[in-house]
């Protein structure tokens, strides 16, 4: 097949373009480097810019007559969009619109979106399926939503296809070691950790003792990047067998707690770290966890990297020969 990735500078699309090249794939990743990597997109072409440019799309989709879009250009951070929700509004929907005029312009029909698990809000239950009532307490989480809601209309007025894969926490980095995480800020909390065991922060915070967990913090669910990644590759290739539009969310199922993750993380290392416990922030649910049977049952996935340890052993990996050396 041949794939735009947009946003494929990143953390999680240098991942996945790597992964769509190694299985025989044609992939151009489009990223305007405003918070990825040039030297991340280690294979296929690289073309630089945004999807807020309609001209440069023009030129993108000339180009190569994609049998795909993969989308993972959107801002992340959650406080930062309470902050500054037009930043979210524009880079994240408006702009989304832009690269989907683009697609229709061209007759490109299939489009995976990274979405996200912010689009639920306070969980009601978990783990979190895809019936659960979608109320996103914040603007980046709103964002998401309303690009999944406006993709039901384009596929209405143009017949554009698309699956939404909704991610709880991805970790991990490369199993080769050729890529991992490097965001600025920093705000996940597994590299976090590992910034503090490898020397480049004094310490680490856990925001809140006291949640109804086993050990009183926040239980999260932590899905491989590789698993993410085959995901995405899996749901592009049934889309485009003609599987139809679909939504599905992402994880590995089990949770782990911030003190459990930081034990993992002194036990993989063998270093130990100031620990910090502090206030709850507000918005922290106690406990967020995917019930991912229906991707493992229409896509036929199944998490291969789903214990804690082997995650944090290869984002471990990531921190000691990038940071450290």
């Amino acid at each position: 097949m041949k794939i735009l990735v947009v946003g494929g500078a990143g953390y999680i699309g240098s991942h996945m373009v790597k992964m769509l090249s190694k299985a025989g794939h044609h992939v151009v990743t489009l990223d305007n480097l405003s918070t990825g990597y040039r030297d991340a997109v280690k294979y296929g072409e690289f073309v630089e810019g945004d999807i807020a440019d309609s001209d440069i799309l023009n030129q993108v989709f000339s180009s190569t007559p994609f049998d795909g879009v993969m989308h993972f250009a959107s801002y992340i951070e959650v406080g930062e969009s309470v902050v500054n929700p037009g930043k979210y509004f524009r880079n994240n929907f408006s702009n989304t619109l832009n690269l989907l005029d683009a697609m229709v312009r061209h007759a490109v029909k299939h489009f995976i979106f990274s979405s996200t698990a912010a689009i639920f809000g306070e969980p009601e239950y978990v783990p979190i399926d895809e019936s659960h009532p979608k109320k996103p307490i914040n603007p980046y989480g709103l964002s998401k939503l309303m690009v999944e809601q406006a993709l039901e209309s384009y596929e209405i007025a143009h017949g554009l296809q698309s699956v939404c894969l909704r991610y709880f926490n991805a970790a991990g980095a490369d199993i080769d070691g050729e890529l991992g995480e490097r965001h600025v800020p920093e705000t996940h909390l597994i590299p976090l950790i590992l910034q503090a065991a490898s020397g480049r922060r004094e310490s680490i915070s856990v925001f809140g003792n006291d949640y109804p967990t086993t050990d009183g913090s926040c239980v999260r669910d932590y899905i491989h990047i590789v698993d993410l990644c085959s995901a995405h590759l899996l749901a592009l290739t049934k889309l485009v067998k003609g599987s139809g539009s679909k939504r599905y969310n992402l994880g590995n199922g089990n949770g782990f707690s911030v003190i459990q993750v930081i034990d993992v993380v002194k036990q993989v290392s063998a270093k130990n770290f100031k620990i910090v416990e502090t206030n709850r922030r507000a918005g922290d649910p106690a406990t967020l966890v995917a019930d991912s049977a229906l991707a493992q049952s229409e896509l036929g996935w199944t998490p291969v990297y789903d214990d804690l340890a082997v995650i944090v052993e290869h984002a471990w990996k990531w921190e000691k020969n990038y940071f450290c050396k």
